[in-house]
């Protein structure tokens, strides 16, 4: 049997069926339902927290290797299909960092507070020394659908989402790096957008539409 038909067989078995999301984020949780109703895929999505699963360690070196450890730890729990979300922002000047450290990369996990302080401060240096350049910066989200734990062929699709980090936070949405990430095209950050138009360009909307589109 071709990938393409095992791929296609494999979706419509799994379709009645729940499938855990490797993650305990409300939000993306409700993205994910969203988008799952919009494509008429029979499916109930569950955080692993209702299942007691808890968080898997992350101990890849990539979004990639990341995403598939977490998917395969809540399908190996829960005996279900499992989705899982790694993602991240990477700034090239300073070697694509935080990179998949970005929820801990001031060392307190979640504290956007402090991540952001920490990232406006390792980018000084680079600033001072080109003052008229933006800084590039890309977030990236991969995701990796499993349909049991052991799956030899998990599904993965990946969303790239190109802006500038400012100097200052600017808005009062989203989450994360949002405030300092910049869209020129937009002439916005993260942060400003609406959740709907956020959903629409973001990584992670860019990541879950392939994900879709495979299924």
């Amino acid at each position: 049997m071709s990938i393409a038909a095992l791929l296609s067989e494999s979706a419509q078995n799994d379709t009645q069926n729940e499938w855990v999301l490797a993650s305990n984020n409300n939000g993306k949780l409700a993205e994910f339902k969203r988008l799952f109703a919009e494509a008429h895929l029979d499916v109930t999505i569950v955080p692993q927290g209702q299942l007691n699963i808890e968080d898997a360690i992350e101990d890849g070196l990539s979004f990639v290797e990341n995403a598939i450890i977490k998917a395969r730890h809540a399908s190996r729990i829960s005996g279900l299909p499992a989705i899982a979300d790694d993602s991240g922002l990477c700034v090239p000047v300073i070697g694509n960092a935080p990179g998949i450290y970005s929820a801990r990369y001031a060392g307190d996990h979640g504290n956007d507070e402090k991540n952001n302080a920490k990232l406006i401060k390792d980018l000084q240096p680079t600033r001072e020394q080109r003052p008229d350049t933006p800084i590039d910066g890309l977030f990236v989200c991969v995701l990796a659908m499993v349909r049991h734990a052991d799956d030899p062929l998990p599904i993965i699709a990946q969303g790239l989402w190109h802006g500038e980090i400012l100097e200052k936070p600017h808005g009062d949405g989203g989450f994360g790096y949002d405030p300092l990430f910049w869209l020129p095209d937009l002439q916005a950050t993260a942060a400003s957008l609406s959740a709907v138009d956020k959903n629409r360009v973001s990584h992670r909307g860019q990541a879950i539409q392939q994900l879709l589109a495979q299924l």
